[in-house]
């Protein structure tokens, strides 16, 4: 009589489940649907001159500049409705017309740094098209205590006062004075149009938009269940990770740009790097490590920005040799 050999069977009740189920019986829907996203991700690169490379957008400058239009109004009346002055949204006279004034002065010279490196890259580039020119640059002022400031797409600027204390006296309240040297603020705005240019907002939208494809296909394909729901939870985390480490590469490359713009508008490009060590004492050593930041730390800017300084000093020495400031 023989005996069975020990350790296989050979029927049909083999045992399986644990991980090894939930995606084998599942994974087909799961392949299909990624291999549509990466298709999706894949078709959708667009040219970024500022890096060199081509990065993923579904959105178009058309609907971006749309999109910031509704956005900028919707933002100045909600600050209308919580108190704030938004300055000459009504009426244009005295302090709030020469602050505008100054703002949409530093504005302008940006604004035609800016269009002349769209051009530049039109020519080094051929097929890209710089936008900078179609936009419909605007310039307010919010009269409020949180230093903030933001370009939208489309050109859409608003500085708050409280951000203007931080670039000019630094001493916790706004008043004319922090005026008179306004090369820091040019920094701040430098920056955020820096935003504007590269189509920050834009990739971040799309960026989120493949995430919430990506959970969805993963969800359909894993169903319900407790290993399910982990593995949602683990793309979820690493996705986020991903957005956040996009986040801090588009501040960076924000930095870079408004350097660029500063030095090419004939403002000191020395003030950059001055105003993030002034966000850092503001701040008061309280920032996220900065890989759970979607900034990167001030330290980390200061750093980069100096090491791109001499670049940024030449470029100024040969656009602002003219009488309107000296060199440096």
């Amino acid at each position: 009589m023989r005996l069975p050999r020990r350790g296989v069977n050979l029927g049909g009740n083999r045992r399986s489940g644990g991980l090894g189920s939930l995606l084998g019986g599942r994974m087909g829907i799961i392949v299909i649907a990624l291999a549509g996203i990466a298709f999706y991700w894949f078709s959708n690169q667009k040219f970024n001159p500022y890096s060199g490379k081509k990065e993923f957008n579904t959105i178009s400058v058309e609907q971006e500049i749309q999109l910031g239009a509704q956005s900028y109004q919707q933002i100045l009346q909600g600050e209308l409705q919580k108190g704030n002055n938004v300055f000459c949204a009504q009426s244009c006279t005295g302090t709030e017309a020469a602050v505008t004034e100054k703002v949409r002065e530093i504005g302008v010279r940006l604004e035609r740094a800016a269009i002349e490196v769209e051009r530049e890259f039109e020519q080094q580039y051929p097929g890209y098209e710089g936008y900078a020119d179609d936009f419909d640059w605007t310039y307010y002022v919010v009269d409020s205590n949180t230093p903030n400031a933001f370009c939208l797409p489309g050109g859409y600027v608003a500085i708050y006062t409280q951000m203007m204390d931080v670039t000019g006296n630094f001493n916790g309240r706004f008043d004319a004075g922090d005026l008179d040297d306004v090369d820091m603020l040019a920094a701040v705005m430098g920056h955020e149009i820096g935003h504007a240019l590269a189509h920050h907002g834009a990739k971040r939208m799309s960026q989120q938009k493949v995430v919430q494809y990506g959970q969805m296909a993963v969800g359909v394909g894993l169903g319900g269940g407790t290993e399910g729901r982990a593995i949602m939870q683990a793309f979820g985390m690493a996705a986020q990770g991903k957005i956040l480490e996009f986040s801090r590469s588009h501040e960076t490359e924000a930095d870079e740009i408004g350097l660029k713009l500063l030095a090419r508008a004939c403002y000191d490009p020395r003030q950059a790097p001055r105003l993030w060590e002034r966000m850092k004492e503001l701040k008061n050593g309280k920032e996220p490590p900065e890989w759970m930041s979607t900034h990167p730390s001030n330290d980390s800017r200061i750093d980069h920005l100096n090491s791109l300084m001499p670049e940024a000093i030449e470029l100024y020495n040969q656009n602002c040799s003219d009488g309107r400031s000296g060199n440096f």
